[in-house]
């Protein structure tokens, strides 16, 4: 028995090791600051200021790719998740939305951080991103 799992812990960290050599890019797209919704709204703009801390890094050319974003499977997941991020909204490119889609991305937002589904569970390893009870009001009040 203690071969076998000898055996057994070898095979993993050759998978693990092996792993490492599949890189998600994660380089960050070029932005035009005059594209953003810090352009449209005012950087003063206390929606920006929520935007910035709690959704920038999956939804805006912007993305701070920590330690642990080089690391497989980890690299993996966050380089999809921001992916998917930025297909559903990016911030960063927010004048190539019409007037009637960024109210719609605006008020789907909202539904989405009153239900808690955003910022989801990259809390866990960003705490800082944890949206108050304000910020939630913040982001629903742009839609009025």
């Amino acid at each position: 028995m203690d071969r076998r799992l000898k055996q057994a812990v070898g095979v993993f960290v050759v998978i693990v090791a092996a792993a490492q050599l599949i890189r998600p890019d994660t380089s960050n797209p070029p932005t035009d600051a005059s594209h953003t919704i810090q352009a449209h709204m005012g950087i003063d703009s206390g929606l920006v200021a929520v935007l910035d801390r709690s959704c920038r890094d999956c939804h805006s050319n912007g993305t701070v790719w920590p330690w642990y974003a080089q690391i497989a499977p980890a690299s993996w997941l966050m380089a999809s998740g921001i992916a998917k991020g930025r297909q559903a909204v990016n911030f960063s490119e927010w004048a190539a939305y019409s007037s009637a889609q960024q109210r719609m991305l605006l008020a789907v937002s909202c539904d989405d951080v009153k239900s808690g589904k955003m910022p989801g569970p990259y809390t866990l390893l960003r705490p800082e991103t944890r949206l108050s009870t304000e910020d939630v009001d913040t982001i629903c009040a742009a839609v009025r």
